[in-house]
């Protein structure tokens, strides 16, 4: 339903509401910088830094071509559909410039796949229920950060990041349930 709104060049109310609550009533100048750094954690460098870190403690067969090979193939993904749908981003004040299509947005879908990955890997290996709670607590939050900086930067629709976040998790179950054990990445 959001994809057919979306498709159908709709305006949707999740649009505005989101739109009149991070791009106008919280944009605040102290907070700008804030928001940039969220989204700073989906953008190339950051995440190939994070995919080392989590290479060095992840326990899966091959942790780093497991990482690596998720990120690549769910930007793949996000660039084909992009292509596909071809919806302009938002006509309003951008804090920064961006280009390309809007829709689905690339920085949600990363975090989602990098972050969301890393969630799973705590959630099936980590035995120590209180560091689990808290990796799940902080991958989750910098997740759903990343996405309000894209609405609060002025460069994402709400339903651009809602469909990022929602692709890219029917993406990490194809990924963690059959593409990863099938090339022995994941046991």
């Amino acid at each position: 339903m959001l994809l057919e709104n979306v498709l159908d060049k709709e305006s949707m109310k999740l649009d505005a509401a989101a739109w009149w609550l991070f791009g106008e009533q919280l944009r605040q100048p102290w907070l700008t910088p804030i928001m940039e750094s969220f989204s700073a954690l989906a953008t190339p460098v950051t995440l190939l830094v994070v995919l080392g870190i989590a290479a060095a403690f992840t326990p899966v067969n091959r942790p780093g071509w497991c990482n690596v090979l998720n990120l690549g193939l769910v930007v793949l993904l996000n660039q084909a559909m992009k292509f596909a749908i071809q919806r302009p981003r938002p006509d309003v004040l951008r804090l920064v410039d961006v280009s390309g299509f809007s829709f689905p947005s690339g920085h949600s879908m990363a975090a989602m796949a990098v972050f969301g990955l890393l969630a799973w890997c705590v959630w099936r290996y980590e035995r120590n229920p209180r560091r689990r709670i808290a990796l799940m607590c902080l991958f989750a939050l910098v997740i759903v950060m990343v996405g309000i900086s894209r609405i609060y930067l002025g460069v994402h629709y709400a339903s651009d990041v809602l469909g990022g976040f929602c692709v890219s998790t029917i993406w990490l179950v194809l990924y963690t349930k059959v593409i990863a054990p099938a090339l022995g990445l994941i046991e």
